[in-house]
């Protein structure tokens, strides 16, 4: 799992990977840090996917770019186009059915 420390590097996570899931979080939110497990084994088990995590307290402004209003905030991507999107935590087992759902892997 990446960690997006700039704008520039973010933008290249997406310009290099087809597939994406961007968990915009912040060190202090307590259902971010109960799903930051759940996403770390998804990664580890779908490695065709790229997943970056986004701090809203270090990046705002691109937070506001994508309606950011509740954390965590996570956002599937194909192509750069957001096809899905949802708010909270969930399992790992509804993690992988929206992937296969929306990102078709």
């Amino acid at each position: 799992m990446k960690i997006a420390h700039s704008i520039d590097e973010f933008k290249n996570i997406l310009n290099e990977n087809k597939l994406v899931i961007v968990d915009f979080y912040a060190d202090w939110c307590g259902p971010c840090k109960m799903l930051l497990p759940v996403l770390e084994e998804v990664s580890k088990e779908k490695p065709e996917i790229c997943f970056v995590k986004v701090n809203v307290d270090d990046f705002r402004d691109l937070a506001k770019q994508y309606n950011v209003a509740s954390i965590p905030d996570v956002f599937f991507l194909k192509n750069q186009e957001i096809v899905f999107h949802f708010v909270g935590f969930r399992p790992k087992s509804e993690i992988f059915d929206l992937i296969k759902e929306h990102l078709n892997v």
